[in-house]
């Protein structure tokens, strides 16, 4: 399933994959995704769609749709959750690796720095981001953990109770990421997650 590239050049098209053999066999009701949508909707002020998977932890099948979401679909940003633990059906980071140009290993240092204010099981995380580059296009792949708690708080990082930034989430530098390997220009609400850019990166209004 594709869907033609996007017209508008500003619009910031989204891919979104939730990995779980369980959710996607109907078992239990996928949380991913809309622990996603939520979080876009609330965190983007500049036009956005997403296009979404929901496939099972096979690493063929997680590859053809990031490749799909990339060069038929054209998404700008792609965001996968589940798979990316220690085990034998955990397979989502050597997926993206495979459909990899450049690697990003900042993205996931970071969120398992954050995680790890939480949770010591954070390093058993092998989040990954990548660069996917075609003739005409490039997008950013990241992995996210699986849980709606864990994704609100990678993308956000975390805040102290009077709303000061402790520990930057990583959607703070996806926005001049888009920008650099020629997207379009993210805005986003800055109570939620304020993107950040160099001063002669950022648009005047």
């Amino acid at each position: 399933m594709t869907t033609p590239k996007k017209s508008n050049p500003d619009e910031l098209l989204i891919g979104l994959v939730s990995v779980s053999d369980r959710a996607s066999s109907g078992v239990y009701e996928d949380q991913g995704i809309p622990a996603l949508r939520d979080w876009f909707s609330s965190a983007l002020t500049s036009p956005w769609r997403m296009e979404t998977r929901l496939i099972p932890d096979e690493r063929a099948q997680i590859e053809q749709a990031l490749v799909e979401l990339v060069d038929k679909a054209g998404c700008d940003l792609v965001l996968t959750t589940g798979g990316t633990g220690p085990a034998r059906r955990d397979v989502t980071p050597e997926a993206t690796l495979a459909v990899a140009t450049k690697e990003m290993p900042g993205f996931g240092e970071q969120m398992r720095q954050i995680s790890l204010r939480f949770v010591p099981t954070a390093i058993l995380s092998r989040q990954v981001a990548v660069i996917r580059e075609t003739a005409d296009h490039a997008a950013l792949i990241m992995n996210l953990p699986g849980q709606p708690k864990s994704i609100r708080e990678t993308l956000e990082g975390l805040k102290d109770a009077d709303g000061k930034q402790i520990v930057p989430g990583i959607f703070a530098a996806v926005p001049y990421c888009i920008d650099l390997i020629g997207g379009p220009y993210i805005e986003t609400d800055e109570g939620v997650c304020k993107a950040f850019r160099p001063k002669s990166a950022i648009r005047q209004k």
